[in-house]
Parts: structure tokens; sequence; C-alpha cells
């Protein structure tokens, strides 16, 4: 009858390489087997559980009664070698009670570090009771065995290696396998780790400052008479905060820098204030990149206001007819006239017809009368 064992492995291992033992016990105790192996052996899905390790470290003398019964009760003895553990007295005497149980084949090495067979104690990694007791020289899994240029491959390799000869399985399969879930596992994690920096890099974006161009656009007709646009102070408030900048012709820009991304696609406020066109005071979405209407103020160079006066008799000339830019007017009783010019005649001075000899007849825009003299 096949003889049950409580434990599946035991670690012998230096009190120096405590860390190492951890993780070769987590390692084992939680390697999945595929399905249709575990079905064809019998073995449940993590079969190489449990793993015994004693974490704390063991006082020098012979092996304590409890140890030998969990030696006895371990089908396999895992030796970490290392050149601590292949100067530690404790070791010796695990390896050497095991073989004593003739379980010699089930005996099997791990090397952490050192180099085997070195002859030099400060590398060696197998303990000399190993040649004492004629124990077979079983090449170990090697976790620094430089078979893959990444060192954790390395070590993935060796874990697999000591699995195999563990449960007696062929390597070149259990290790495909396993290479397969790793590169799965990597794709995953490089998934991850792309969904993680994209997020960042979103996040980044929509955080980061904006810089705010804002443009002009001539609203009403071109016309060349007039004044080309000079002096536009454009307004952009925030809050309470307010930027400004003067734009000298339709083809400038105003440009607001680092704007807080927050107000991006927010209802701000924008003014545009600019002599002899019609001011903008108006509230949007903030863009990147806006365009404002401006429209020319059609009073600004249309309203001529004169007064016809006779120096001689100091006083108004009444009804007389004047005219300019195509429009016509007539003085009322103390000699005063007034025109509006449509946008597309105006200019900025006038030339002005009049029945009776004038001694000026050029005229400029006004909304308070000037004086034209008759000679």
């Amino acid at each position: 009858m096949k003889k049950q064992f409580k434990y599946f492995a035991f670690i012998s291992y230096s009190s120096h390489d405590t860390a190492w033992g951890k993780r070769l016990q987590r390692k084992l105790e939680g390697y999945r087997m595929p399905a249709a192996l575990c079905s064809e052996h019998g073995w449940k899905r993590k079969p190489i559980d449990p793993v015994f390790f004693a974490p704390y470290d063991i006082k020098p003398g012979g092996l304590t009664a409890e140890l030998q019964d969990r030696l006895e009760a371990s089908r396999h003895l895992i030796v970490l070698c290392s050149p601590h553990s292949a100067r530690s007295e404790w070791v010796g005497r695990e390896i050497a009670y095991f073989h004593s149980l003739g379980r010699t084949e089930h005996i099997h090495f791990f090397i952490i570090d050192g180099v085997p067979h070195s002859g030099d104690p400060r590398t060696e990694c197998f303990h000399p009771v190993v040649r004492e007791l004629g124990i077979p020289e079983i090449l170990g899994a090697n976790v620094h065995e430089k078979v893959f240029r990444w060192p954790w491959l390395n070590r993935e390799r060796a874990y697999v290696q000591l699995i195999t000869k563990l449960l007696g399985l062929e390597f070149d399969s259990l290790w495909r396998r396993h290479q397969r879930l790793l590169r799965q596992k990597m794709a995953a994690c490089t998934l991850g780790i792309l969904a993680v920096l994209a997020a960042l890099w979103g996040v980044w974006l929509n955080s980061r400052p904006v810089d705010v161009c804002v443009t002009l656009s001539e609203a009403t007709a071109h016309n060349p008479r007039l004044p080309a646009l000079r002096e536009a102070v454009v307004t952009l408030q925030l809050g309470h905060e307010v930027k400004t900048d003067t734009l000298r012709t339709f083809s400038d820009h105003a440009l607001f820098l680092h704007i807080p991304h927050n107000y991006l696609n927010k209802p701000v406020r924008l003014t545009v204030a600019c002599r002899d066109w019609l001011p903008v005071d108006t509230t949007l979405e903030l863009r990147r990149a806006l365009t404002l209407p401006l429209a020319r103020n059609p009073h600004a160079y249309g309203d001529v206001s004169m007064l016809l006066w006779d120096q001689n008799k100091e006083a108004g000339v009444p009804h007389t007819e004047i005219s300019l830019a195509g429009q016509t007017a007539t003085t009322d009783a103390a000699g005063y006239a007034r025109v509006c010019i449509p946008l597309q005649q105006q200019c900025s001075i006038y030339h002005v017809q009049c029945p009776l000899p004038l001694e000026n007849d050029m005229l400029p825009p006004a909304s308070e009368p000037i004086a034209l003299i008759v000679k």
C-alpha cells in the first residue's frame, strides 16, 4: 500500500536564506497544474501542498523529535543550496536524517546562490554531507542559470524544473505551458499598465492649462475710405480674474495664456472695446479658438451736424439746401442742418455743396454742429 505523507515536501535552509525559503514555499503551494494532468494523475489543482517550512532560526544541536517527525512525514526534501546552507550544520543533519529514511531519490537541490562543486568554501553551494553520504550528484535547479536574458525568467524556469522533479513530469511540456501563462500574464499586465498610462495621460490632458486665441472679424461691409481697426481691447473675464489683450488689425489675434483647463467649455464673459466700432459684451462657451464679430459704429462717421453762418449778418442762414456724400438736408430757421450718411458712403471728411459760396467746403463728421462760413 502506498504510504501517505502529511507534507508534500520539507524545505531545508539556512537562516540567512529565510526570504528565499518563504518565496519558494508560496510558489510551490500556489502552483496550479493543468486540469488534464490532474485528472490523469488524480491530483488536486494545487498538488504540491502543503510544504513544510520552519520560519525560525534553529539552535545548534541534534535534530529535535518534532523536526524528525516532520521529515518522516514529508514525501520530498528540498535543500536550498547556497554558501550559507553549505556551511550550516543544521542543513547537513536534515539531509543525513532524510537519507537515513531510505528516500535519497526524493532529495532535491534548489540553487539560489554560489557555484556547484567549486571547491571554494566561499562559493560552494552543496553541503559536504552530500558527498560524504554518497548521494548521487543530481544537477539542481539553479535560479542563476543564464538561459534567458532576463533574470526573472531564469528564476521561473528553475521553479518549473523543481516542480517537474517533484511530480515526476517532463520538463519541456510543463515549461511550454508555463511560458504561455507567463505571456498571458505579461500581456494582461501590459494592457493594465497601458490602461493606467492612458488614464493618467487623459487626466494630465484634462488638467493642464490651455491657451485661448481670440480673433475679430468685420461684421459690417468693408469701407476702404474709413480708417482701419486700431487699438481694439479684448477682455476675458474668468470668475474674479480679468485678462486683457490689444489687437491693432483684423489679422491680429489676442492670446490668453495658461487658462485653467476647468474653464474650457464653460460660459465666460468676453468684451471688445474699440473707437469707432460698436462695443461687444457677450457670454459664450470657452474654446481654444474664438472669433468675435465686430461691427462699425454707423454714427462715428455717418453723423454730420453743421451751422450755415452768415458772418456779415452774424446769423444763421435759414432754409438753404446743403448736399454731401449724396445726401441732402435743408437748414432750419436758425441755420442748422443734420445729415445721416449710410455706411457705404461714409468717409473721414466730406465735400459740402451749397448754392452760397463758402470759405471752406470740406467738413469732417461731428455730432456737434460745425460752422460753414458764407463768404
